[in-house]
């Protein structure tokens, strides 16, 4: 008996689903399904008969579609994302519908010279349900400016660079975090240099992955000089490479490579930044070198979960805080003397707050503060523990005095430590200094131009320019940050005030709305709930466009 095979042809998979789906339908769920349905019918589906495509499956809010030839399922993508961006320009942010498309096909690249299209590459991605990194590229117009590009940042007038995620060598993506520990060691140590202008951790980090130009960089980050590196680690060896570019010419400037076993792993942070500080400014004094080598702590182990705590505060998500907060503790356990752990967990509470969070209100204060204080009391010459233990103290505990000087005392420490200029920031606006919190976020933007959590700079921009009477430049700030971080309570809060204030009393409504409905606690008595301890006159303010807003006494 002959079994038929199957048969098998080569086809160009166009996928699609809603960005922030549950945040619109949370919003306005029958306003949204609407919305959807038309831009399937007068959109969508006669774009994939147009070239010769055809459904597969529907989901709720995406579909598979199927084309026999790659060039028409790419035109076809990209026509629907050209008119998508048409059909938005209509709607205000929170009700604009974006589509996010992918391809696949094993040829893809190579067929560029049949359609006017060009492709960027960006580097490999981790994708869901799939066991290793796949390179990914975006789809762009040809003769379109790239879609990545970031405007040109002018040079300070002092020597800059960036430390770029180092590559993990290893083979095992688990061994991420461990790398990543070592060029923030390493960015630490540099940012100490007061006449060394620094990129922070969360700008360079965002070139993770993905294929660069050395020149592009020195551009989007306005910075002179470029370091890249690689990990290896095998048992307990570790291998440390490096190399200092000059953004200008793309000229190596110096290259090593750094032996060791992984005990000696903080002499290895040590000889790599001597080596770079040495390269940029040879005639720098060994001495102002040994002053910039830190040691977190002595332990190996407290340090790994040092490393792991650190990469889950970045994630900024409700689990990876509680993540973090194990971490911490573990780390503290094993060295009851870690400024840094003891710091980042105050940090912890901090995030909590800000993100509504909060379980057991008065439990999160105490700890809070014993965090913040034990961080003091063995950091005093750690701009890290300090910064986090300083902001931890002002925003969470309500200690005013003690958490500003904190934060004082980690920029003379570490001038380029751009989260504590942000942090800065938020201590002058709610004093009420609103021109010092706009020069205190604009030197944390600059020292960190591409920061994931660029929302936070934004919303107190945006608290800044209410308090300065610009109602507009609020509205815009606050509303950046709502797109990248969906219903942020900050950033309700400044829609809402700000709203009222200009006089888009409906929009004022609806955003006071969403924002109750997180916080149905929230009252004109009880601001120090969500915005932490303020001066009477910014209270008065913020009280005034919040009442117009809808808030109760």
């Amino acid at each position: 008996m002959v079994t038929e095979r199957p048969e098998r042809r080569l086809s160009a998979i166009l996928a699609a689903d809603v960005a922030g789906y549950s945040r619109l339908t949370g919003s306005d769920e029958e306003g949204t399904l609407t919305r959807l349905t038309a831009h399937r019918r007068g959109l969508i589906d006669p774009k994939i008969a147009e070239h010769r495509g055809r459904i597969v499956k529907t989901t709720g809010d995406g579909f598979l579609a199927e084309f026999a030839s790659l060039v028409d399922a790419l035109r076809c993508a990209c026509e629907i994302q050209k008119s998508m961006a048409e059909r938005n320009l209509d709607q205000p942010p929170d009700r604009r519908i974006a589509f996010r498309v992918g391809l696949h096909l094993g040829d893809i690249i190579h067929q560029e010279g049949k359609i006017d299209l060009a492709f960027e590459d960006l580097g490999e991605q981790s994708l869901k349900n799939i066991a290793q990194p796949v390179r990914v590229y975006r789809v762009r117009t040809a003769g379109a400016p790239a879609s990545v590009a970031k405007p040109t940042l002018a040079l300070p007038d002092k020597p800059s660079i960036a430390v770029l995620p180092f590559q993990n060598m290893s083979g095992d993506p688990e061994q991420d975090y461990f790398a990543d520990g070592i060029v923030e060691e390493i960015i630490t140590a540099l940012s100490r240099m007061r006449w060394l202008f620094v990129i922070a951790r969360n700008s360079s980090f965002t070139y993770k992955g993905r294929t660069v130009d050395v020149k592009q960089v020195g551009r989007e980050l306005g910075v002179r000089y470029v370091l890249e590196g690689s990990l290896r680690k095998a048992g307990n060896r570790v291998r440390i490479t490096g190399q200092l570019i000059d953004c200008a010419t793309g000229a190596h400037l110096w290259a090593d490579r750094f032996d060791g076993a992984l005990e000696d792993i903080f002499d290895l942070q040590d000889r790599v930044t001597s080596s770079v500080v040495g390269a940029i400014a040879p005639k720098l004094e060994q001495a102002e070198i040994i002053r910039s080598r830190r040691k977190s702590t002595d332990s190996l182990d407290a340090y790994d979960y040092f490393l792991r705590g650190l990469s889950a505060v970045h994630r900024w998500t409700r689990e990876a805080n509680a993540e973090a907060l194990d971490h911490f503790a573990r780390a503290i356990a094993l060295d009851p003397e870690f400024a840094s752990a003891y710091g980042m967990a105050a940090r912890c509470y901090s995030q909590r707050k800000a993100s509504n969070w909060v379980v057991d209100r008065d439990r999160e204060i105490a700890e809070a503060r014993r965090l913040a204080e034990k961080a003091a009391e063995f950091g005093w010459d750690d701009a890290v523990a300090l910064a986090a233990a300083g902001i931890a103290l002002r925003f969470v505990v309500g200690d005013v005095g003690r958490g500003s000087a904190l934060i004082e005392r980690a920029l003379m420490l570490d001038p380029n430590y751009a989260w504590a200029w942000q942090f800065k920031s938020w201590a002058e606006i709610w004093d009420g200094r609103f021109e010092a919190g706009i020069a205190s976020i604009l030197q944390a933007m600059r020292l960190s131009p591409h920061d994931p959590h660029m929302f936070m700079m934004q919303c107190a921009m945006g608290w800044a320019q209410y308090l300065a009477g610009n109602y507009g430049e609020s509205l815009k700030f606050a509303g950046i940050a709502l797109e990248a971080k969906p219903d942020f309570a900050f950033a309700l809060c400044i829609l809402s005030t700000a709203a009222a204030r200009a006089g888009h009393q409906a929009d004022a409504t609806a955003y006071m709305g969403r924002l109750r409905q997180q916080m149905p606690e929230l009252r004109i008595s009880k601001l120090t709930i969500l915005l932490g301890p303020l001066n009477s006159e910014a209270q008065r303010k913020y009280a005034e466009g919040l009442r117009k807003a809808g808030l109760p006494e």
